[in-house]
């Protein structure tokens, strides 16, 4: 039920050291999707943040009024292609957290489509997450993710959320989709967390 496109082919890891182990680079932005691609009103979109306090929700035009930032990043599939220096527009994870309170460890994002991911809380916050709506200085394409995803580079790009709809504070780091489907539970390139 997955969907491969254009963007495959690239050199090995040996001869660039800031590959983790086992990647190649491309220079095309190849296309992974769990199910169909959807086509999402930025009238409709919203975001939310699901915690034990209550939930926090941002539409599309209170999203665009929080403070943005310019990301520059390097990213890394399971499939074994990284892309670097890639750059982004969006929110940090920290802006949004300024006001939820929540004593839970662990985050469930949701996206349009029904696609979940499992991350712990710490991996989002300090500047290490963003919910992006630009790429390469233009609208981030529906295909990538687009009217907005969730960016959590530090962790292979199964985790940085396409058509990110929300996130719910857990208590545990339950898996989600592609981690009840084999993947490992965290995903550190660097470790080549792959598959459990």
């Amino acid at each position: 039920m997955s969907g491969i496109t254009r963007g495959f082919g690239g050199r090995q890891r040996e001869s660039i050291p800031d590959l983790p182990p086992g990647q190649y680079l491309t220079d095309g932005f190849p296309v992974l999707s769990a199910g169909p691609t959807p086509q999402l009103d930025t009238a409709e979109w919203n975001f939310t943040i699901h915690a034990e306090t209550g939930n926090h929700n941002w539409s599309w035009e209170e999203y665009l009024e929080l403070p943005s930032v310019d990301v520059s990043t390097d990213i890394h599939c399971v499939t074994r292609w990284s892309k670097l220096g890639t750059t982004w527009r969006g929110v940090s994870l920290d802006t949004f957290f300024e006001d939820v309170e929540s004593t839970r460890d662990f985050v469930m994002a949701h996206s349009y489509g029904g696609y979940t991911t499992n991350i712990p809380l710490e991996d989002l916050l300090d500047g290490q997450a963003w919910i992006v709506h630009e790429f390469d200085g233009e609208p981030l394409e529906a295909e990538h993710g687009g009217p907005a995803r969730l960016l959590v580079p530090h962790l292979y790009f199964w985790k940085s959320a396409k058509w990110i709809r929300g996130l719910v504070m857990k208590s545990d780091d339950e898996p989600g989709f592609w981690e009840q489907n084999g993947y490992h539970i965290y995903g550190d390139p660097w470790r080549e967390e792959r598959y459990s």
